[in-house]
Protein backbone atom coordinates (compact mmCIF):
# COMPACT_ATOMS: atom_id res chain seq x y z
CA UNK A 1 0.00 0.00 0.00
CA UNK A 2 1.18 3.11 -0.53
CA UNK A 3 0.50 6.61 -0.10
CA UNK A 4 -0.55 9.59 -2.22
CA UNK A 5 1.80 12.75 -2.16
CA UNK A 6 -0.23 15.67 -0.16
CA UNK A 7 0.89 19.30 0.76
CA UNK A 8 -0.07 22.77 0.17
CA UNK A 9 2.54 25.54 -0.18
CA UNK A 10 2.70 28.02 2.41
CA UNK A 11 2.59 31.87 2.38
CA UNK A 12 6.71 31.49 2.77
CA UNK A 13 7.00 28.73 0.41
CA UNK A 14 8.05 29.39 -3.25
CA UNK A 15 7.99 25.84 -4.79
CA UNK A 16 8.40 24.18 -8.50
CA UNK A 17 6.97 20.67 -8.37
CA UNK A 18 7.81 17.88 -11.38
CA UNK A 19 5.60 15.16 -10.79
CA UNK A 20 5.19 11.85 -12.64
CA UNK A 21 2.86 9.16 -12.28
CA UNK A 22 4.93 7.27 -10.89
CA UNK A 23 6.63 6.79 -6.92
CA UNK A 24 10.60 7.08 -8.82
CA UNK A 25 10.21 10.17 -10.56
CA UNK A 26 12.07 13.27 -9.38
CA UNK A 27 10.84 15.66 -7.87
CA UNK A 28 12.05 19.20 -7.55
CA UNK A 29 10.84 21.71 -4.94
CA UNK A 30 12.94 25.24 -4.10
CA UNK A 31 11.57 26.70 -1.06
CA UNK A 32 12.84 29.76 1.23
CA UNK A 33 12.39 27.87 4.73
CA UNK A 34 14.37 29.16 7.96
CA UNK A 35 17.53 27.52 9.32
CA UNK A 36 15.68 25.68 12.21
CA UNK A 37 13.42 23.53 9.67
CA UNK A 38 14.58 19.99 8.93
CA UNK A 39 16.36 20.17 5.64
CA UNK A 40 14.10 17.15 4.28
CA UNK A 41 11.34 19.96 3.71
CA UNK A 42 13.88 20.39 0.74
CA UNK A 43 12.46 17.26 -0.94
CA UNK A 44 9.26 15.31 -1.05
CA UNK A 45 8.25 11.75 -1.49
CA UNK A 46 9.70 8.78 -0.48
CA UNK A 47 12.56 8.37 2.27
CA UNK A 48 14.31 4.68 2.26
CA UNK A 49 15.81 4.30 5.41
CA UNK A 50 17.55 0.48 7.21
CA UNK A 51 16.88 -0.25 10.52
CA UNK A 52 16.85 -3.24 12.89
CA UNK A 53 18.14 -5.61 9.30
CA UNK A 54 14.86 -4.11 7.83
CA UNK A 55 14.45 -1.33 4.47
CA UNK A 56 11.91 1.00 5.82
CA UNK A 57 10.21 3.32 3.43
CA UNK A 58 8.76 6.76 4.86
CA UNK A 59 6.57 8.52 2.57
CA UNK A 60 6.90 12.58 3.64
CA UNK A 61 4.64 15.70 2.65
CA UNK A 62 4.61 19.53 3.08
CA UNK A 63 1.22 18.97 5.15
CA UNK A 64 3.14 19.89 8.50
CA UNK A 65 6.09 19.58 10.70
CA UNK A 66 4.82 15.90 11.78
CA UNK A 67 4.86 14.34 8.02
CA UNK A 68 8.45 15.08 7.90
CA UNK A 69 11.53 13.08 9.34
CA UNK A 70 13.21 15.14 11.90
CA UNK A 71 17.16 14.91 13.39
CA UNK A 72 15.88 13.48 16.73
CA UNK A 73 13.76 10.71 15.50
CA UNK A 74 17.18 9.02 13.09
CA UNK A 75 19.04 9.36 16.33
CA UNK A 76 16.48 7.84 18.17
CA UNK A 77 15.82 4.67 15.79
CA UNK A 78 19.31 4.53 16.08
CA UNK A 79 20.29 4.43 19.81
CA UNK A 80 17.75 2.18 19.83
CA UNK A 81 18.97 -0.44 17.24
CA UNK A 82 22.76 -0.42 18.89
CA UNK A 83 21.53 -0.99 22.47
CA UNK A 84 19.30 -3.51 22.70
CA UNK A 85 20.85 -4.57 25.44
CA UNK A 86 20.02 -1.45 27.88
CA UNK A 87 16.66 -0.90 26.21
CA UNK A 88 15.07 -4.05 25.54
CA UNK A 89 11.73 -3.38 23.91
CA UNK A 90 11.09 -7.15 23.23
CA UNK A 91 7.68 -7.45 24.46
CA UNK A 92 7.50 -4.69 25.86
CA UNK A 93 4.36 -2.09 26.24
CA UNK A 94 5.31 1.32 23.86
CA UNK A 95 3.75 4.47 23.56
CA UNK A 96 5.21 7.10 21.08
CA UNK A 97 4.30 11.11 21.82
CA UNK A 98 4.53 12.71 18.64
CA UNK A 99 4.83 9.78 16.27
CA UNK A 100 5.06 12.26 12.92
CA UNK A 101 5.94 9.68 10.06
CA UNK A 102 5.88 7.04 12.50
CA UNK A 103 9.72 6.05 11.82
CA UNK A 104 10.16 5.72 15.79
CA UNK A 105 7.37 3.40 16.05
CA UNK A 106 7.97 1.33 12.88
CA UNK A 107 11.80 0.72 14.18
CA UNK A 108 10.54 -0.25 17.75
CA UNK A 109 8.05 -2.63 16.25
CA UNK A 110 10.73 -4.28 14.29
CA UNK A 111 12.07 -4.63 17.74
CA UNK A 112 9.67 -6.84 19.00
CA UNK A 113 7.48 -4.12 21.33
CA UNK A 114 3.76 -3.68 20.91
CA UNK A 115 3.70 0.04 20.14
CA UNK A 116 0.74 2.49 20.04
CA UNK A 117 1.48 5.71 18.13
CA UNK A 118 0.27 8.56 18.62
CA UNK A 119 -0.48 12.05 17.17
CA UNK A 120 -2.80 14.98 16.00
CA UNK A 121 -5.79 14.02 13.38
CA UNK A 122 -4.08 15.90 10.54
CA UNK A 123 -0.84 13.54 10.25
CA UNK A 124 -2.68 10.18 11.53
CA UNK A 125 -3.40 9.17 8.13
CA UNK A 126 0.10 9.38 6.74
CA UNK A 127 1.12 7.77 9.83
CA UNK A 128 -0.93 4.88 9.36
CA UNK A 129 -0.17 4.39 6.11
CA UNK A 130 3.82 4.45 6.73
CA UNK A 131 3.16 1.99 10.04
CA UNK A 132 1.64 -0.68 8.00
CA UNK A 133 3.47 -0.98 4.73
CA UNK A 134 6.46 -1.19 6.98
CA UNK A 135 5.77 -3.77 9.64
CA UNK A 136 2.54 -5.94 8.35
CA UNK A 137 4.25 -9.73 8.20
CA UNK A 138 7.47 -8.50 10.24
CA UNK A 139 6.55 -7.90 13.46
CA UNK A 140 5.31 -9.75 16.51
CA UNK A 141 3.03 -7.31 17.22
CA UNK A 142 0.45 -5.01 15.03
CA UNK A 143 0.84 -1.61 15.68
CA UNK A 144 -1.91 1.13 16.92
CA UNK A 145 -2.92 4.19 15.87
CA UNK A 146 -4.04 6.77 18.40
CA UNK A 147 -5.12 10.27 18.22
CA UNK A 148 -3.44 12.38 20.98
CA UNK A 149 -3.44 16.17 21.91
CA UNK A 150 -0.78 16.73 24.06
CA UNK A 151 -2.32 17.89 27.87
CA UNK A 152 -6.27 17.70 26.54
CA UNK A 153 -8.23 14.73 28.71
CA UNK A 154 -5.39 12.57 28.87
CA UNK A 155 -7.02 10.97 32.03
CA UNK A 156 -10.67 10.17 29.87
CA UNK A 157 -8.78 9.05 26.90
CA UNK A 158 -5.81 7.06 28.62
CA UNK A 159 -6.90 6.35 32.29
CA UNK A 160 -4.12 5.30 34.80
CA UNK A 161 -6.65 2.67 35.96
CA UNK A 162 -6.46 0.96 32.13
CA UNK A 163 -3.08 2.73 30.00
CA UNK A 164 0.27 1.80 31.72
CA UNK A 165 3.21 1.63 29.43
CA UNK A 166 6.97 0.22 29.74
CA UNK A 167 8.50 2.39 27.88
CA UNK A 168 7.46 6.40 26.44
CA UNK A 169 9.56 7.53 23.16
CA UNK A 170 9.42 11.00 21.86
CA UNK A 171 11.42 12.60 19.19
CA UNK A 172 12.10 16.29 18.26
CA UNK A 173 8.74 16.92 20.00
CA UNK A 174 10.50 20.30 21.96
CA UNK A 175 10.56 22.92 18.95
CA UNK A 176 9.15 26.66 18.25
CA UNK A 177 5.52 25.55 18.84
CA UNK A 178 2.95 26.88 21.60
CA UNK A 179 2.43 23.83 23.65
CA UNK A 180 5.68 23.20 25.97
CA UNK A 181 3.84 23.00 29.08
CA UNK A 182 1.23 20.87 27.60
CA UNK A 183 3.97 18.44 26.14
CA UNK A 184 5.26 18.34 30.09
CA UNK A 185 2.16 17.37 31.19
CA UNK A 186 1.73 14.34 29.10
CA UNK A 187 4.85 13.51 29.91
CA UNK A 188 4.63 13.29 33.90
CA UNK A 189 0.67 11.67 33.04
CA UNK A 190 2.47 8.58 31.24
CA UNK A 191 5.52 8.40 32.77
CA UNK A 192 4.32 6.07 35.90
CA UNK A 193 6.19 4.10 37.96
CA UNK A 194 7.90 1.39 36.28
CA UNK A 195 7.86 3.16 33.08
CA UNK A 196 10.84 4.79 31.61
CA UNK A 197 10.59 7.74 29.29
CA UNK A 198 13.42 8.39 26.61
CA UNK A 199 13.40 11.70 24.98
CA UNK A 200 15.81 12.74 21.57
CA UNK A 201 16.32 16.17 20.83
CA UNK A 202 17.54 18.72 18.92
CA UNK A 203 18.26 22.00 20.49
CA UNK A 204 17.17 24.91 18.31
CA UNK A 205 15.53 27.37 20.76
CA UNK A 206 16.82 29.08 23.78
CA UNK A 207 13.10 28.03 24.85
CA UNK A 208 14.22 24.69 24.11
CA UNK A 209 16.21 24.48 27.03
CA UNK A 210 14.10 25.79 29.49
CA UNK A 211 11.87 23.26 28.75
CA UNK A 212 15.22 20.80 29.17
CA UNK A 213 15.56 22.54 32.47
CA UNK A 214 11.70 21.84 33.58
CA UNK A 215 12.29 18.04 32.31
CA UNK A 216 15.35 17.82 34.80
CA UNK A 217 13.01 18.94 37.59
CA UNK A 218 9.94 16.63 37.05
CA UNK A 219 11.96 13.39 36.38
CA UNK A 220 14.99 11.39 37.38
CA UNK A 221 16.92 11.92 33.85
CA UNK A 222 20.23 10.43 32.62
CA UNK A 223 21.98 11.46 29.26
CA UNK A 224 22.13 8.26 27.31
CA UNK A 225 23.62 9.97 24.42
CA UNK A 226 24.95 13.29 22.83
CA UNK A 227 26.12 12.98 19.19
CA UNK A 228 26.82 17.11 18.91
CA UNK A 229 23.41 17.77 17.35
CA UNK A 230 20.54 15.57 19.74
CA UNK A 231 20.56 14.38 22.70
CA UNK A 232 18.98 11.72 24.01
CA UNK A 233 17.41 11.45 27.60
CA UNK A 234 16.27 8.51 29.83
CA UNK A 235 13.74 9.92 32.53
CA UNK A 236 11.66 8.13 35.50
CA UNK A 237 9.30 9.66 38.17
CA UNK A 238 9.85 10.86 40.89
CA UNK A 239 8.70 10.24 44.39
CA UNK A 240 5.91 12.78 46.02
CA UNK A 241 8.21 14.81 47.56
CA UNK A 242 10.54 15.58 44.79
CA UNK A 243 6.99 16.54 42.18
CA UNK A 244 5.96 19.02 45.38
CA UNK A 245 9.17 20.60 44.63
CA UNK A 246 9.16 21.06 41.21
CA UNK A 247 5.49 22.26 41.23
CA UNK A 248 7.05 24.63 43.23
CA UNK A 249 8.93 26.63 40.69
CA UNK A 250 6.06 25.90 37.47
CA UNK A 251 5.02 29.28 37.67
CA UNK A 252 8.60 30.86 37.49
CA UNK A 253 9.23 28.39 34.80
CA UNK A 254 6.04 29.05 32.84
CA UNK A 255 6.84 32.77 32.92
CA UNK A 256 10.29 32.21 31.55
CA UNK A 257 8.68 30.18 28.61
CA UNK A 258 6.70 32.71 27.92
CA UNK A 259 9.29 35.61 27.55
CA UNK A 260 11.49 33.54 25.74
CA UNK A 261 8.66 32.86 23.30
CA UNK A 262 7.50 36.74 23.62
CA UNK A 263 11.29 37.78 22.08
CA UNK A 264 12.30 34.83 19.57
CA UNK A 265 8.71 35.98 17.93
CA UNK A 266 10.05 38.88 17.68
CA UNK A 267 13.02 38.13 15.51
CA UNK A 268 12.79 37.10 11.73
CA UNK A 269 13.47 33.64 10.79
CA UNK A 270 14.88 33.16 8.01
Amino acid sequence: MDCPQSGNATAETDERLNTGNDDTDDVEVRMRKASWEPSVLSSVGKEILYFAGHEISIWESLDSFGSVIWPGALALCHYLESNRATVDLLDEAVLEIGSGTGLVSIVASLLGAWVTATDLPEVLGNLRCNLSRNTRGRCRYTPQVAELSWGHELEKTFPHSVYRYDYILAADVVYHHDFLEELLVTMRHFCQPGTTLIWANKTRFDSDLVFVENFKKTFNTTLLADNGEVKIYSATMKDESALVTSKETEGVAKKQVKDVDKNESKQEIR
